[in-house]
């Protein structure tokens, strides 16, 4: 990969791990808050279960689309560890041009659907949906970007990250 790329894909999980590190605190503290307004004052509170909630769905979906590695990506590997390094290739560009075009086909509709739920807001912190959820459009064009680039790379002859580590053992 081209050094300036590189430097720009690392800044960026660098900027995403903060992110997501602030949404866990943030999570953390509206659990906690739960907890003591549910058992130590007989209030229960819904606005923290909402936004543990959301915070959760932002840690989870931008944390795969921009912090998450390829070598660290859960992978069943039964039959492409089994091959050579050709066949994990040819496994990995069917995966990854797989992945492009079901996310791409999934697009329109993702956007139709997130514009669609602007007359609908949360209940408690009255965030509107098309907003709260326009985080899944952004995940969605990420992980187009992503496997086109893994495909392009692939089919350039490049190792992919991580692909050393491939053994067809169990390790066990």
């Amino acid at each position: 990969m081209h050094p300036i790329v590189t430097s720009i894909v690392e800044w960026i999980r660098r900027r995403t791990e903060n992110v997501v590190s602030v949404m866990l605190g943030i999570m953390f503290v509206a659990f906690i808050v739960q907890i003591v307004f549910r058992y130590f004052f007989n209030f229960p509170v819904g606005w923290s279960s909402e936004l543990s909630v959301i915070t959760w769905l932002y840690m989870v979906l931008l944390g795969s689309a921009f912090w998450l590695k390829e070598s660290e990506e859960i992978r069943f590997d039964l039959v492409s560890g089994s091959l050579g390094p050709r066949g994990r290739r040819a496994v990995g560009m069917l995966v990854a041009a797989a992945a492009v075009v079901l996310f791409a086909m999934s697009l329109p509709a993702t956007i139709k659907y997130v514009a669609f739920m602007k007359v609908e807001s949360t209940s408690y912190l009255k965030i509107r949906l098309d907003l709260l959820y326009s985080v899944y459009v952004v995940f969605v064009v990420a992980i187009v970007v992503r496997y086109l680039w893994a495909l392009w790379s692939l089919a350039r002859g490049e190792q992919r990250a991580g692909e050393d580590e491939i053994n067809a053992s169990s390790g066990l």
